[in-house]
């Protein structure tokens, strides 16, 4: 069963004074129950957090569904979001995310068996004049190769 800590708790009613409405928290609130649930948003959180807020968990479960910055499965440790948008893609992303898959050893949006990894491509980090680039978390890394990236990722802790 799903629980926030303490601090995320006065995070979640802290936030909600912040807002005309309740509705209005529901965003940063599920930014942390994602961080204080391993990066992904599961289904008790979703009611745990509909109920702290005393809110419907249907809007809970609105926001948690359409925004992609919200995980609704397990990720690993390092969540590595590749852009492979236009610019992206023109620059590489799609070969990119190829190559960290194999590299990793991990399958294109599954977690690595060692649970260090997930690799997911998306559709646009911003950044197009310094394409390709990749999200790991919350870190951003621009004007990347293949083997930069897979540098990068295999440096992490």
């Amino acid at each position: 069963m799903f629980e926030l800590s303490r601090e995320g708790i006065e995070f979640v009613k802290k936030e909600m004074t912040r807002y005309e409405t309740k509705r209005s928290a529901v965003i940063p609130c599920l930014f942390r129950v994602q961080k204080e649930n391993g990066g992904w948003v599961s289904p008790e959180s979703i009611a745990y957090l509909a109920q702290l807020m005393d809110v419907p968990e249907r809007w809970v479960q609105e926001v948690a569904t359409f925004y992609t910055m919200f995980n609704k499965q397990p990720v690993g440790k390092y969540h590595v979001q590749v852009c492979c948008n236009i610019s992206c893609a023109m620059a590489g992303g799609r070969e990119m995310t190829d190559k960290i898959c194999q590299s990793l050893g991990v399958e294109e949006g599954a977690v690595s068996k060692d649970r260090r990894y997930t690799v997911s491509r998306v559709e646009c980090l911003g950044s197009c004049g310094t394409a390709p680039m990749m999200q790991v978390n919350d870190d951003y890394y621009e004007n990347l190769s293949a083997d930069k990236a897979v540098k990068i990722l295999r440096e992490l802790e």
